[in-house]
C-alpha cells in the first residue's frame, strides 16, 4: 500500500477537512497501516514531515494504544463538542429529553438534568449525590429513567451484577458513572457495597482492602468517589437512612392512559451522542467556573441537603438566574419530599407530640393524657405500636431517653401528676424537627459573606425568627440537625430507625 503525492495535505487545499491539521491527518493515516506497509512508508513520511522516522515511530505508536486501550473501555469515548454551548439551552434540552421518555414533573427533571450535568463536572465538585430513582410498584419507568439518565452521563457503567470488589477497582480506573437497577434486591442485602458507595458521596472517599503481593497480602486504599444512580420499588424501606440522605430522591408513578411519552427505542440515533458531546464540552469550558462557585444555598435545607444541591446549584449557576431558581425551586421540593418519606420512629413522636401543645393551646399535659392524644390519631403508629395495642408508658419513655425527655410531677387541673411541660422539648423541637421548606427563590436571598449561606431579605440573624419555627422557638447558632443522620442508638435500635409495629422496643 503506497501513499499517492495528492494525499500529502497542503495548506493551500481549503476544501480538505485536515487542511488546519496534515501533519496529525497524515500520522493517523500511518497508524492504520500493518507493520510490512508502515516500514515501507516511514522513511518517505517522516522525511516529508521534517522529522526523523523514530520520532514518527513513537507517535504512531501512540495513537494505535491509544485506540487500543479506547476499545478496552465499557464505555463510548465522547469527543467534546466541536462549537461552544449555551448552558441553559444545553440544560434545557437534557430536561426535555428525560420527560420525552418518563413521566415525571418539572422538578424532577430538573434535579435529574442536573445530577446528569454534574457526572461530567465530577472532579471539580467536592460531593457526588446519588441519583435516587424510587417507585412504589413496578411499571413506574425506574429502570427507563435510570436508562435515559444514563446514556446521557459521563462514562456509564451499568453494574446491577457486579461484585464489590469489581467496582470499586473500576471506580478508581476509570471513573465512571455507577448505574445500579434492582437495588432493592441486589444492593439491599450488601452491606460491603453499601459502605463503598456511601463512603465514594465525598472527594477523597475511599476503601482500604488487602492485596496479594508476593506471598503475603498488604493494605492498599483504593478510591471509590464518583457518581452513581440507585434505582427500585420502595427503596426507602430497603436502604438505610445513611444512604437515603446521600441522595436526590425521584419518587416516580405509573403512567395514567391520558399520559404519553415516546418509545426509548424509537429515539433518533445520535440523539444521546449529541447530548452526551455538548455536556463534555460544557465541563471543558466551565469547569473552572464551578469549581469557584459558592451558590447560595436555602436555609430551609439540612445541612446534609446544602451538601447534595451544593454542586447541582453550582453548575445551574453557569445556565443565569432562570436556572437557578428552577434548581433552587427542585432543591426545596424534593428535600419536603424526601424528608417527608425517611422520617425516623422518635422524630415523628416529636412531631406529634409538638401538634398536641400546638392544638390544644397548652403548656403542660399528664402521660396518661399525652399518650391518650397520640393514640387519638387514627392514621399515627402509636394506637398500634405495641404489637397491634397502643403504645404503653414505657415504650413511651425508651423513644424520649435519647432526647434526655423524662417526665416529671406537674400540676394539672389543680392535681399533680406525672408529665411534662412544653419547655422540655424545646431544645428537642429545635435540635430534630425540620423546619417548614420556604418557597425563596434565589431573587428574594441575599448571601451572608461569611457563611455563604443564604437568607431571606427579611430574617435577622440577631433576632427570634417566629415565622420559621413552631412555637416561636428560635434556632441555635449550629443550626438545625439534620434527623436523617442523627445516628444515636439505644440497645441497638438507632434513633432514626424506621418504626416497627410488631417489635416491642424495651
Amino acid at each position: 500500500m503506497e501513499f499517492m503525492p495528492d494525499e500529502i495535505i497542503c495548506e493551500d487545499a481549503p476544501d480538505m477537512p485536515e487542511v488546519q491539521q496534515p501533519d496529525v491527518a497524515i500520522i493517523q493515516k500511518l497508524s492504520t497501516l500493518n507493520l510490512i506497509d508502515y516500514e515501507r512508508e516511514r522513511t518517505a513520511q517522516a522525511k516529508a514531515l521534517g522529522v526523523r522516522a523514530v520520532i514518527l515511530d513513537k507517535e504512531v505508536k501512540a495513537i494505535r494504544s491509544a485506540e487500543k486501550e479506547a476499545g478496552r473501555l465499557p464505555f463510548a469515548n465522547i469527543e467534546p463538542y466541536p462549537e461552544p454551548i449555551d448552558p441553559a439551552q444545553l440544560l434545557s434540552e437534557v430536561s426535555g429529553v428525560i420527560r420525552q421518555f418518563i413521566v415525571l414533573d418539572e422538578h424532577q427533571a430538573y434535579a435529574a438534568a442536573l445530577w446528569v450535568a454534574l457526572t461530567y463536572f465530577i472532579d471539580v465538585v467536592e460531593v457526588a449525590p446519588l441519583a435516587i430513582i424510587n417507585a412504589p410498584e413496578k411499571a413506574c419507568g425506574k429502570t427507563q429513567l435510570l436508562d435515559v439518565m444514563g446514556r446521557m452521563s459521563y462514562r456509564p457503567l451499568p453494574a446491577s451484577n457486579a461484585s464489590s470488589s469489581a467496582l470499586f477497582r473500576a471506580v478508581e480506573l476509570w471513573k465512571p458513572t455507577i448505574l445500579v437497577d434492582e437495588a432493592d434486591t441486589f444492593f439491599r442485602d450488601n452491606l460491603e457495597l453499601h459502605g463503598m458507595v456511601n463512603a465514594g458521596y465525598k472527594k477523597g472517599g475511599y476503601v482500604l482492602r488487602s492485596e496479594a503481593v508476593g506471598d503475603s497480602f498488604e493494605p492498599r486504599m483504593f478510591s471509590v468517589y464518583s457518581a452513581k444512580a440507585l434505582a427500585g420499588i420502595k427503596l426507602e424501606k430497603h436502604l438505610p437512612d445513611a444512604t437515603m440522605s446521600r441522595g436526590l430522591v425521584l419518587n416516580l408513578r405509573r403512567k395514567l392512559s391520558g399520559e404519553s411519552v415516546s418509545r426509548l427505542r424509537h429515539a433518533e440515533p445520535d440523539l444521546f451522542i449529541n447530548i452526551a458531546s455538548k455536556l463534555a464540552r460544557f465541563a471543558e469550558d466551565y469547569s473552572e467556573q464551578v469549581r469557584q462557585a459558592r451558590p447560595a444555598l436555602p436555609e430551609a435545607l439540612s445541612d446534609r441537603e446544602q451538601d447534595n444541591w451544593d454542586g447541582l446549584l453550582a453548575i445551574a449557576s453557569c445556565a443565569g438566574e432562570e436556572w437557578l431558581s428552577k434548581a433552587t425551586a427542585a432543591a426545596l421540593k424534593l428535600s419536603e419530599s424526601s424528608n417527608d418519606k425517611t422520617v425516623s420512629a422518635g422524630n415523628e413522636l416529636l412531631s406529634d407530640i409538638q401538634n398536641i401543645f400546638e392544638s390544644k393551646s397548652i403548656d403542660k399535659i399528664s402521660t396518661a393524657d399525652l399518650i391518650a392524644a397520640l393514640c387519638d390519631d387514627e392514621e399515627a403508629p402509636w394506637q398500634t405500636y405495641n404489637r397491634g395495642k397502643p403504645i404503653v408508658p414505657r415504650q413511651f419513655k425508651k423513644q424520649l431517653e435519647p432526647y434526655k425527655i423524662e417526665s416529671k410531677k406537674v400540676m394539672v387541673d389543680f392535681r399533680e401528676v406525672r408529665g411534662f411541660k412544653l419547655e422540655q422539648f424545646t431544645d428537642a423541637f429545635m435540635r430534630y424537627l425540620s423546619p417548614p421548606v420556604l418557597s425563596v427563590y434565589p431573587s428574594e436571598m441575599q448571601t451572608n459573606s461569611v457563611t455563604a449561606r443564604s437568607i431571606a431579605p427579611t430574617d435577622n440573624p440577631t433576632q427570634d425568627r417566629y415565622d420559621i419555627y413552631p412555637s416561636g422557638l428560635q434556632a441555635s447558632d449550629s443550626g438545625v440537625s439534620d434527623s436523617k443522620t442523627d445516628k444515636t442508638a439505644f440497645l441497638g435500635v438507632g434513633v432514626n430507625a424506621p418504626i416497627n409495629d410488631d417489635v416491642e422496643y424495651f
